[in-house]
């Protein structure tokens, strides 16, 4: 089976969180959801907090802003997010407080931006958003917004070229998904693409 029909069996992230990033709310949440994935923290760790901001109904600026920092620690620590709840609680504070009193809206942001460098400048002077924060958020926007044309990772290309494959900023996000869950964990036996993969052919020749 070709290799781009393989990755695109591979849920994107947003996708697995049930979003609609066709919907402003939703994008807005996938940012929310980004700012989590971005920390040096297990994926599942980062869902699972993600899904506890759901479910307090914390998926707006407002209503962030609103929650205050202890209840932010707090929903935080529930999703098992406790290495980094202190900052990322101060952090989300300041995020949402400018993104208003700057923007008025995440959408409002993307408007004013002036092409897509301009963009990764806008988001990267949020407290606590780096260039891993901003090519998590944007890679899944490609086609949605027109400004979101982020750079392919270091972490996506070499995926791409280890199975061989040219259309990296097409699939950016499944070959993410693909390293993180299959190549970084050493799965190459059950690996969607492993008859592509030229390391795992290499590990079997040894």
């Amino acid at each position: 089976m070709d290799v781009k029909v393989l990755l695109s069996k591979l849920q994107r992230y947003s996708e697995e969180l049930n979003l609609d990033l066709t919907k402003p709310e939703d994008r807005f949440k996938w940012f929310l959801a980004s700012i989590l994935f971005a920390k040096r923290i297990s994926v599942n760790i980062a869902k699972r907090t993600y899904r506890r901001f759901e479910m307090e109904g914390l998926t707006d600026p407002r209503s962030i802003l609103d929650a205050g920092w202890n209840r932010l620690v707090q929903v935080l620590d529930s999703g098992g997010y406790v290495r980094y709840d202190y900052s990322t609680a101060s952090n989300l504070l300041e995020i949402m407080r400018r993104l208003v009193e700057d923007y008025g809206s995440l959408e409002a942001l993307h408007e004013r931006a002036r092409d897509p460098e301009d963009l990764e400048r806008l988001l990267q002077e949020f407290k606590g958003i780096g260039p891993v924060g901003v090519n998590i958020f944007l890679r899944e926007l490609r086609g949605i917004w027109r400004k979101a044309k982020p750079k392919p990772s270091k972490r996506a290309i070499e995926t791409a070229n280890r199975i061989g494959l040219d259309d990296v900023e097409r699939y950016e996000s499944e070959l993410v998904r693909l390293n993180l869950e299959y190549c970084k964990k050493r799965r190459c036996k059950v690996c969607p693409v492993q008859r592509r993969c030229t390391e795992k052919l290499n590990l079997d020749g040894a």
